[in-house]
């Protein structure tokens, strides 16, 4: 399954066309995507309109919602994360790991545009699709 980044969401809502958000389109009815409750609570707060707000709710309800956080699971990403500093590697935002390791633990393709999860997919697995494939 495919698990799509708040920040390909927010660019998405937003109408700005990006590799990701051009990928997204193409695939919103093509492939099954998960909606994170983190990724969730993400894109929702930035609405500043009710109508927006509700608007994003229903649209992002038509995917399969996932609860993507478990006490094992903190712990596995707070592994990965020191894994990446003793590389060198500081990961800027820990709700990024917590979805990074979601997506390691459980084999799903991750569509985001954040360099955060460069070093996921370089040294930890993490399954990443490529914006510009065809599906």
């Amino acid at each position: 399954m495919l698990l799509v980044d708040s920040t390909v969401w927010i660019d998405y809502f937003n109408g700005i066309e990006t590799p990701q958000t051009n990928f997204l389109h193409r695939t919103l009815d093509k492939v099954p995507i998960l909606v994170g409750d983190l990724i969730l609570a993400e894109v929702l707060q930035g609405f500043r309109s009710e109508t927006d707000f509700d608007s994003a709710r229903r649209l992002l309800s038509r995917f399969t919602p996932t609860q993507m956080v478990s006490p094992a699971l903190a712990v596995q990403s707070a592994r990965n994360y020191r894994a990446l500093r003793q590389k060198g590697i500081t990961v800027r935002k820990t709700i990024d790991s917590l979805i990074a390791t979601y997506c390691i633990e459980n084999d799903h393709e991750l569509l985001h545009n954040d360099r955060d999860f460069d070093a996921y997919q370089e040294h930890l697995g993490l399954l990443v699709v490529d914006p510009e494939s065809e599906t």
